[in-house]
């Protein structure tokens, strides 16, 4: 019953329901109509006609654009409709856009010392840097150390030690949280330092942990004492604005210690349990002044899904976490920028930063992805990059969640193959990270797909790490995945079934939209 009620409520299901329901108005206005239904069907056809005007002429990607004109095409008389309806109710509540930036403006600035630092030591960084402080809001630290974990499994043995740790507050914000061990565990934890008199709050999101379930596995931990909020939840109306999900990973511990990655709170990101072979995830641990960063970003959104305005707990926050800093020993280790990347401000600060690794470039790109969607523009970036003599390497996971990804993914490799980029599959199941390694010397690891929906429409978040020594470790793990990886050749390519071929092409024109 479970796995039913799952799928009657996930969004596959959703979309089906809607089209039928188009078609079924569509008869039934015909029948209404019966002689007079061509003066409407001219009139919609007018209506896309001035819509397609209009969506070439905006700043959207240009996919994006492009899927929204096929659709129109294949269903002209709803086509515009559905894009009607889609950005009526697209925006998400006002309050959230008016305060998400300028709230959190005045906590994040950048100190000008250790960005003329950076600078000097690596001056092909300090745009980045400087992009990600000014368009992203986040400045850059050093007096910060990250270690980094290659599996789910190790990074929750060391998050159980950490969160023991805990005398002030702990924070925390998943994607995903489902019934089980890891979840049960954590909130044990929890549920003690809340009797302890520790500040515990736990985001999480109303869709991906999921609608049936998520007030029953909550209920313990508020009834313990810890705060619980979701974001954006689910409600049975249609509206577009259940596409923008907090996908973000986060954990700040009395804001000297934060984690992020790829891990949700569900026994398969540690093999507890078994879905589409092993799971191979990651994460980063941040001790240090980075750590400020997390705490404002999990504030950006507890606060504005909240009732009372909590910034001026910041504040108090900002001043702990100073003076606890400065009695804490933290071994300097390169420089960290931790981001966010927001629906809100129309500014794709992750995918942006991707682009901007590859471009750059010099030596190599590794990337691991479980999502591989991309547009034109990251197909030509990546094959520029192989074209020019930078070693390009691509990990995707050969036992998929998601049917349709996959195709999609597969319609992609051909064309990066052909260009010089190499592209893995990891053999022994799903891979569910996500990092971007470029020259060796430059890291992002965070919750960012390379997909539309994480570039223009999730909350996400990662860290860009500088020159520090971990970088090393993720370079490490990145050749032992690909030893147990298969590589994706042309003649691979060329054997795939007809229909998968097909069925790819078609998916990709939608892709933007999936």
């Amino acid at each position: 019953m479970k796995k039913i009620l799952s799928s009657v409520f996930s969004r596959k299901f959703v979309f089906i329901i809607l089209l039928l329901f188009q078609i079924l108005f569509l008869l039934a206005t015909v029948y209404v109509l019966k002689e007079k239904y061509y003066i409407v069907h001219v009139m919609l056809m007018i209506l896309d006609a001035l819509l397609m005007v209009l969506i070439v002429n905006k700043k959207d990607p240009s996919a994006y654009k492009l899927s929204w004109i096929i659709l129109m095409s294949f269903l002209p008389v709803f086509g515009g409709l559905t894009y009607v309806f889609y950005k009526l109710s697209q925006r998400l509540p006002k309050a959230i856009e008016e305060k998400y930036r300028e709230q959190a403006r005045e906590y994040l600035e950048q100190d000008a010392e250790t960005f003329e630092e950076l600078s000097a030591e690596y001056p092909d960084y300090s745009n980045i840097v400087q992009y990600i402080s000014e368009y992203g809001l986040y400045p850059v630290y050093n007096n910060t150390h990250a270690e980094y974990y290659p599996i789910g499994e190790m990074q929750f043995e060391v998050l159980k030690r950490e969160l023991e740790t805990a005398e002030r507050f702990i924070f925390l914000e998943y994607f995903i949280c489902s019934e089980g061990y890891m979840f049960e565990t954590v909130a044990e934890i929890l549920i003690r330092k809340a009797a302890q008199g520790v500040d515990v709050r736990f985001m999480y999101d109303g869709i991906g942990t999921g609608m049936m379930n998520s007030s029953k596995i909550f209920r313990p931990l508020i009834e313990g004492g810890v705060k619980c909020r979701p974001f954006n939840p689910f409600r049975p109306f249609l509206s577009s604005i259940q596409n923008n999900r907090d996908h973000r990973k986060i954990i700040v511990i009395d804001g000297i210690t934060a984690f992020t990655g790829g891990t949700n709170l569900a026994d398969e990101y540690i093999n507890r349990k078994e879905r589409f072979g092993h799971w191979k995830d990651t994460a980063v641990m941040i001790k240090g002044e980075a750590v400020w960063n997390f705490t404002v970003m999990f504030m950006q959104l507890w606060d504005n899904i909240g009732i009372l305005d909590e910034w001026d707990n910041i504040g108090k926050l900002n001043m702990y976490t100073s003076d606890t800093l400065t009695t804490a020993s933290v071994i300097n280790d390169g420089y960290v920028q931790p981001f966010s990347d927001s629906p809100l401000d129309n500014e794709p600060v992750g995918r942006t930063i991707y682009l901007d690794l590859i471009y750059n470039a010099r030596d190599s790109i590794c990337i691991t992805t479980p999502y591989l969607i991309l547009d034109q523009e990251f197909i030509d970036a990546l094959g520029f990059a192989a074209k020019k003599g930078v070693d390009v390497k691509i990990i995707t996971p050969h036992i998929p969640d998601k049917w349709y990804v996959y195709m999609i993914a597969w319609n992609t490799y051909p064309k990066l193959i052909e260009t010089g980029v190499k592209i893995y599959e990891y053999t022994p199941g799903f891979i569910h990270a996500k990092s971007c390694i470029a020259d060796e010397n430059i890291a992002v690891v965070g919750t960012i797909n390379f997909d539309f929906r994480s570039f223009y429409l999730h909350f996400e978040c990662a860290a860009v790490l500088y020159g520090c020594s971990v970088i090393k470790d993720i370079q490490s793990d990145f050749n032992d995945t690909l030893e147990l990886s298969q590589q994706i050749t042309l003649d691979d390519c060329k054997k795939r079934p007809l229909r998968n071929k097909i069925a790819g092409s078609m998916l990709n024109m939608f892709a933007p939209l999936l």
